[in-house]
């Protein structure tokens, strides 16, 4: 019996334990779920001002690219449709002169028919005239050469025809594809421009003024690089014009003014009617893709400008920055071109003194502004 007793005092302290170790999962998995909970309830960092500028003036100039996708796009359609139309007449036309050849064949076919299928030597045995035979044989059988040979030509012409038109209207649904999917991303950079204002309203009257005040150091800071600049170039012209005075004592006094008549006149009045146009345009709304008049985006008013001086330029930031002469920021003169970003994205007119007029972005209008206030890739004299 105490054997027995002493064999039974081990079984409390296997159940006193079973407890313990519900007790400790609990609390772990309290513990854990505590810690999701906590971890899920912690709001995201909010952005600082700077960040929230930064990322606003990004998706401006991510939207400037995209714009200039689209119509760079745009304009490939526009054109390779203008091809397809123009092989579409041309097939057609071809196609006419092929049905006729097969209705003068037809012709003959019929001819041939009500002759009995006689074989030719019948035909000439019971020809009234051997020699008219003869004749009226040789002059069909030419006859049907050529027409085989014009419809032998005119099929030839079809096929290629027919070729072209397929690549042609395969190479437009690629290109009406493309620019699907270019106003796809456009959107989705609208998008996101619209989260970007978003956050911008949900500032605090405290925050808006601090980017404000951001925004006013920014415009200062460009101004001041403006004002520098013009000092700059009325200091070279000064000196350009003192030097050219010098040179030209010993021909008069007529010289100074006479120098240059040619081209710099007419590059000058070019310039003049640039701008006048472009400040005709101040106040209007930037839109994408838009060329005018009502409104505009930057290269749709840069072509614009200077389609009204009489010359034509092509209508993206990317093909505009090859037009003409390249020009340093230092010689700058007003109707130049200047580009931005290293995407060439923006582009705006140089009026003069540090200053542009363009089509800025999404949401502003049509003014003038210095062009430090982004960053400069470069410049070009288009005429």
């Amino acid at each position: 019996m105490p054997a027995l007793a002493s064999h039974r005092k081990p079984r409390p302290r296997v159940r006193s334990t079973v407890p313990a170790v519900g007790l400790t999962s609990a609390a772990l998995a309290s513990v854990t779920l505590l810690s999701s909970q906590s971890a899920m309830a912690a709001p995201a960092p909010k952005p600082s001002i700077e960040e929230v500028q930064k990322k606003v003036d990004d998706l401006y100039r991510q939207a400037g690219n995209a714009t200039q996708k689209y119509n760079q796009a745009k304009e490939a359609t526009d054109q390779q449709k203008s091809k397809v139309d123009a092989l579409l007449d041309d097939v057609a036309k071809r196609t006419e002169k092929v049905n006729d050849a097969r209705r003068t064949l037809g012709n003959y076919a019929a001819a041939q028919y009500r002759n009995g299928g006689l074989a030719p030597t019948a035909t000439f045995f019971l020809a009234d005239d051997p020699q008219s035979f003869f004749d009226q044989t040789h002059l069909m059988d030419r006859m049907a050469e050529r027409q085989q040979q014009a419809v032998a030509n005119f099929r030839t012409q079809q096929a290629k025809v027919s070729k072209q038109r397929a690549e042609a209207v395969e190479s437009l649904e690629t290109l009406t594809e493309s620019q699907a999917s270019l106003r796809t991303s456009k959107q989705d950079v609208q998008t996101k421009l619209t989260e970007a204002r978003t956050l911008l309203s949900k500032l605090t009257a405290e925050e808006k003024a601090r980017l404000a005040e951001l925004e006013r150091k920014k415009e200062a800071e460009a101004k001041r690089k403006a004002a520098e600049l013009a000092k700059k170039q009325a200091a070279a012209k000064k000196e350009a014009e003192q030097k050219a005075k010098e040179a030209g004592g010993s021909s008069g006094t007529e010289t100074g003014s006479g120098s240059g008549t040619g081209s710099d006149s007419s590059a000058s009045t070019k310039a003049e009617k640039v701008l006048a146009f472009a400040r005709a345009q101040i106040g209007k709304p930037y839109v994408w893709g838009a060329t005018g008049p009502a409104s505009y985006d930057c290269s749709g008013l840069t072509q614009a400008a200077w389609k009204a001086a009489g010359v034509d330029i092509p209508r993206t930031t990317w093909d505009q920055v090859n037009v003409g002469t390249r020009v340093a920021t230092a010689d700058l003169q007003p109707g130049d071109l200047v580009f931005f970003y290293d995407d060439i994205s923006h582009v705006g007119i140089y009026k003069g003194d540090g200053m542009m007029i363009h089509a800025p972005k999404p949401g502003a209008n049509v003014r003038e502004e210095s062009i430090y206030y982004m960053p400069i890739y470069g410049s070009v004299r288009p005429a």
